[in-house]
């Protein structure tokens, strides 16, 4: 045990062990993580069944609810926590970078997926009864959103470790 992580307890007198600060900031990363996880399944399940209130005759419909469940926590567990790049002081003289790609993702597949699913959690909870039309283009903005999110967070794993070999 180090000394350095080693406290005195005043009150009882006896010594504690502390938890080093890059394990409570990796152990609330992957909290963090989880939790963006879970969000983005909860997405899936309210586009899923917005979709499926139209057409709940579908013969797999348990599937089709747990694979957008399934798409929507990876998209948000690899998308959202991407590292913001630095800002320079003059936006026109700004060229395009896999950073500018990834942002530029990241901000609108986040806008896709959250628009279609408060579309679909007001068709829910509303119990409106809304065109295949309408519908359709709900399930493609949340899956396009989603998959904005996987790719620029694809995008920023690669170019980052990229980046750290370049160096």
């Amino acid at each position: 045990m180090k000394m350095a992580n080693a406290n005195l307890n005043s009150s009882s007198g006896t010594k504690t062990t502390g938890v080093a600060p890059s394990a409570l900031i990796k152990s609330a990363h992957l909290i963090e993580r989880i939790g963006l996880a879970a969000i983005g399944g909860s997405s899936g399940l309210y586009v899923a069944a917005a979709l499926l209130r139209r057409h709940n005759e579908l013969p797999l419909s348990v599937g089709i609810v747990l694979l957008m469940m399934l798409f929507g926590a990876f998209s948000f567990y690899v998308g959202i926590d991407l590292p913001r790049r630095r800002r320079s002081a003059s936006i026109q003289r700004q060229r395009w970078s896999p950073d500018t790609v990834i942002e530029i993702l990241s901000a609108v597949g986040i806008f896709l997926a959250a628009v279609a699913t408060f579309a679909s959690v007001g068709i829910i909870i509303l119990d409106e009864t809304v065109s295949d039309g309408w519908l359709a283009l709900i399930g493609v903005s949340w899956m396009t959103g989603s998959s904005f999110q996987i790719t620029a967070g694809i995008i920023a794993r690669n170019y980052g470790r990229a980046k750290d070999a370049g160096k």
